[in-house]
């Protein structure tokens, strides 16, 4: 649960920009989205390794990004 402090005086837009600054550092949307479906670990694990070898390729210049 967010909580946001505000005080009497502030604006409800400069509350609401707290809010929504607050909500993308929680990430509570990814992990809500995450939460969605189970993916096994070594599922996850293969999309990591082939994300590292794409990055690898870009690096070296095989792949033009």
């Amino acid at each position: 649960m967010l909580i946001i402090d505000s005080k009497d005086c502030e604006n409800i837009d400069k509350a609401l920009k707290k809010y929504k600054k607050k909500f993308e550092k929680a990430k509570i949307l990814l992990q809500l989205r995450e939460r969605q479906s189970f993916t096994k670990p070594s599922i996850k694990r293969r999309g990591e390794v082939l994300k590292a070898v794409y990055k690898q390729k870009i690096a070296t210049g095989e792949i033009e990004a």
